[in-house]
This record gives C-alpha cells, sequence and structure tokens, in this order.
C-alpha cells in the first residue's frame, strides 16, 4: 500500500490514501467525510508483564517485531533508552523473497519487521514487548496497521528464543485476560526468526521525513505515545541505523 524509492518522495496514489483515512475529505455533493488518524492519545496503558527474562545478562539481546509498516516501529523503537540499535527489514519468508518490492505483494509469507538489538541490563524484554503492544502498533488489527492492509502488514512477534516464546506467550494471555483492549489479541507468535535488513532507503525513515505525510499521520504520534506513556524510557536523540555506518 506504501510506496518508496530512493529520494523518499511519496507517490500520489498514496497521497491520496492518506488523505482518505486521514484526513477531511470532501465528496460529491459537499459531504465532509471524516476518520481521525491514530493519536498519542490511542496509545493504550497496559500493564507490565507479569512474566519477564532476567536482566543481570550483559550480552546484547536481539528481539523481532513486526507490527505494520516497519517505519515507525522502528522509529518508535529507536527512541527507547537500553535499544542499542533498531533495523528495519523482512522477517518469515526467504532470503530470495527478502526485497521490498517482493514483500509488498503479499505473497511471500514475509512480514515488515524490525530487529532491535538490546542491553537487558537496561531495558527488559518483557518491557520492548509492553512497548510494542501499547505504542508501537495495533495487536487487534488482522493483516493490516491503518491504511496498509496485507500479510506483509501483521502483527507477530519473531521469538529469537524458547524463553522469548514463552514470555510472550504469557503476555498475550495476561492482557487478553486483563480485557485492556476491546478485540481479542492477533498477534502471531511466529518461532522462525529469520530476518533480513531492508534496503537502506527505508532505514531511519521516520527521523529522514518527518514531513512526509504518512509519518505525520500514521507514526509521529507513537513516538509523542513513547513519550507519554513511557516518560523514563523515552530518549530524544534517536539511535540510527546510517549513524552507526559512519
Amino acid at each position: 500500500m506504501k510506496s518508496s524509492d530512493s529520494s523518499k518522495s511519496v507517490p500520489s496514489r498514496r497521497n491520496l490514501l492518506q488523505a482518505l483515512l486521514g484526513s477531511t475529505v470532501l465528496l460529491g455533493g459537499g459531504l465532509l467525510w471524516q476518520r481521525r488518524a491514530y493519536s498519542a492519545e490511542e496509545a493504550v496503558r497496559i500493564p507490565a508483564p507479569a512474566q519477564d527474562l532476567p536482566t543481570s545478562d550483559q550480552t546484547p539481546q536481539r528481539a523481532i517485531f513486526a507490527g505494520g509498516c516497519f517505519w515507525g516501529v522502528q522509529g518508535v523503537f529507536q527512541h527507547v533508552k537500553g535499544v542499542q540499535r533498531a533495523v528495519s527489514g523482512y522477517s518469515g519468508g526467504t532470503a530470495n523473497t527478502a526485497a521490498y518490492e517482493l514483500v509488498s505483494r503479499g505473497n511471500t509469507n514475509h512480514a515488515e519487521s524490525v530487529e532491535v538489538t538490546f542491553d537487558p541490563t537496561q531495558v527488559s524484554y518483557g518491557t520492548l514487548l509492553q512497548i510494542f503492544f501499547s505504542v508501537a502498533h495495533d495487536p487487534t488489527q488482522l493483516n493490516r496497521q491503518g491504511p496498509d492492509v496485507g500479510t506483509q502488514y501483521r502483527s507477530a512477534i519473531f521469538a529469537s528464543s524458547p524463553a522469548q516464546l514463552k514470555v510472550a506467550q504469557a503476555y498475550v494471555a495476561q492482557l487478553n485476560a486483563a480485557r485492556v483492549y476491546p478485540k481479542t489479541i492477533v498477534t502471531r507468535l511466529e518461532e522462525k526468526p529469520s530476518f533480513y535488513p531492508a534496503e537502506m532507503s527505508h532505514q531511519d525513515y521516520m527521523t529522514e521525513n518527518p514531513r512526509n505525510p504518512y509519518i505525520v499521520i500514521n507514526d509521529l504520534p507513537k513516538v509523542e505515545g513513547l513519550k507519554r506513556l513511557f516518560p523514563d524510557r523515552y530518549r530524544s536523540e534517536p539511535v540510527l541505523v546510517k549513524k552507526a555506518r559512519t
């Protein structure tokens, strides 16, 4: 549903889609139709996981999350203290189909995802799960997020270990039992943590394109939600992929 090129321009068809989904539009006969876009107020305050992984291990860990367009998910985790790196990419499919134009067709089994490398002594896996479910996306939307539709935009957690899988399973059960959402969580827990980095044009996209209509409507409010709900976890300076390469 979304498109990108090396210049980060947004095609007119995408601008039209965002206008339809995120703002007021003048229809035939002068009828006004409006759908409210995601806002920081829509970020959900949810309980922390009852189960978590040890935070004493000083070895960097990785977690892979899929929650719609990877631009916004990456942008959120880049602002989390303790995250050392957040890379946009593809998970769930094979290496030969891990390319944006192929994944966008929706038949590769890949999901747009973000690989988060983190210091467990500064931020736990459970806290990352809490941020993922409360701020980064809506876990009750099946195979879509906002204007983006297809299995490539599914909500999923690609567990990097049996321990991560166990914690994630317990947390989904905990949140469903607490009924913190009006609908049941549809997040898939997938045990094959394959990850293939996306093209460089998709890395750090939120930071480099803060005025892009898609980013303004769908993603910047998520960072505001992080700042509001997790002030002790928020950092104003994001950890960037391209900066680390220089």
